[in-house]
Formats: C-alpha cells, sequence, structure tokens
C-alpha cells in the first residue's frame, strides 16, 4: 500500500502468531533466497503480530537489499526475517507517563509502533506527536494520525521542513523547534521518544534539555 511517494506499508503474513517483539524494534527482511536483507523498524504494534501479521515502512524501491525491487513485486513472495532487533521503545518506568513522540521521515515508523501499542494498554496517559517531513505529501500515516487526534486520544502537530509547499498548506513550516516542542509536551514528568535522521534527533534532544526534560527521559534512536 502506497503510503507516500517515496515509501509504501507492506502487511505480512506471519506463519503463527509466536513472533514476539517490543514496539519501538526492528526486523532484517529480505526475500528469501535473496544475497541480502535489510534493516527495517516494524510499524505495527505487537498486537498485531499475536493476530498473525506485522507491517513494515519501506522505500517504493529497493527494497529488502535489491536496487531494482519494487515492494509491490513481493506481493505473494515469501520474506525472511531475523529479529527483533534493537532496544529503542518505551522503558518500563514509563509505561504510565505522559508520552511525546518526536519524528522525521521514516523515523515515524518505530514511533506509530510506540503510540498504537500505548493506546492498545488503554492507561490513559496523554500522548502527543510531532512529525516533520520535507512536503506535505510525505506524511505517512497521515490520516490515521489526524483521526486520532479528532478522538482526543493523540495530539497530533506536524511541520513541513521545505519552503517549496503548496500555497494552500494551512500546518506549520520549519524544522521542529524549542517552541513547537513547549507547545506539544504534555507535561513536566513526560517521557520524549525521538527517531529520524541523526541531525534532527541531535537537535531535537538539545532544545528537550533545553526545555528542562531530565536527560533519562529523553530516548534517541537515529
Amino acid at each position: 500500500m502506497r503510503a507516500t511517494p517515496r515509501t509504501r506499508l507492506l502487511r505480512l503474513e506471519l506463519p503463527d502468531s509466536s513472533f514476539v517483539f517490543r514496539a519501538g524494534q526492528a526486523v532484517m527482511a529480505g526475500v528469501s533466497g535473496a544475497p541480502t536483507r535489510s534493516a527495517y523498524s516494524i510499524a505495527s504494534p505487537p498486537s498485531l503480530a499475536a493476530r498473525g501479521a506485522l507491517e513494515l515502512l519501506v522505500p517504493a524501491e529497493g527494497a529488502f537489499g535489491d536496487p531494482g525491487l519494487d515492494p509491490t513485486s513481493a506481493v505473494g513472495r515469501i520474506l525472511v526475517l531475523d529479529g527483533p532487533l534493537g532496544t529503542f521503545g518505551l522503558p518500563p518506568a514509563a509505561a504510565r507517563a505522559p508520552l511525546l513522540l518526536v519524528g522525521g521521515g521514516t523515523g515515524i515508523a518505530p514511533l506509530r509502533s510506540v503510540a498504537l501499542d500505548r493506546l492498545d494498554q488503554a492507561d490513559g496517559a496523554p500522548m502527543a506527536l510531532v512529525y516533520s517531513a520535507r512536503t506535505s505529501d510525505e506524511f505517512a500515516f497521515d490520516e490515521e494520525f489526524a483521526a486520532l487526534d479528532r478522538a482526543g486520544r493523540l495530539h497530533f502537530h506536524k511541520t513541513v521542513t521545505r519552503d517549496d509547499r503548496p500555497a494552500e498548506w494551512p500546518g506549520r513550516s520549519g524544522r521542529i523547534d524549542e517552541g513547537l516542542l513547549a507547545a506539544a509536551l504534555p507535561g513536566p514528568d513526560a517521557w520524549c521518544l525521538v527517531c529520524g535522521p541523526a541531525a534532527l534527533v541531535s537537535a531535537v534532544a538539545t532544545s528537550l534539555l533545553g526545555l528542562g526534560v531530565p536527560p533519562e527521559r529523553i530516548v534517541l534512536e537515529r
């Protein structure tokens, strides 16, 4: 399924429901028989894996280590997965705390997994998402997050970083800055998970520290 002009969302059917992972983790995935595999953060919550499926946000071209592979051609083929991998995600100490998710580009994938997993827990803690993309059509899961915002389940903030945005763009423009983070932060005791390009992650971490968020409550993934 098309997620953005440059990405596709693939739903994988698992052979059984025994694949267990923590929201925020990744897998290595490749077409069966191919010499290479690629790392992808899991974009779906653990509850979906328990029902026998897994979702990955992959490039529109060159998925699974094959520069010429259109991921839609993987439909009906067997993929080999290694994992789960990585330590990114919500620490146990943050299980019931307010949560701020900050992402850029395809860094949204593990944050979606974390957000949907948190909503599955129904613990009532406030949660906000700040999401930046280069252009207005590069927000993956845009309608899904907007619907959650309308339902009062997630406060959704987004910004485009390129100046060539359409004239009718109603939203915020510019990079994620301290002002946007301050507006989105759901409380003084919030935990913050940040994922995206290295420059974004570093800048956001610096801004969060400037807002007084303790460093032990800032979890980073580049």
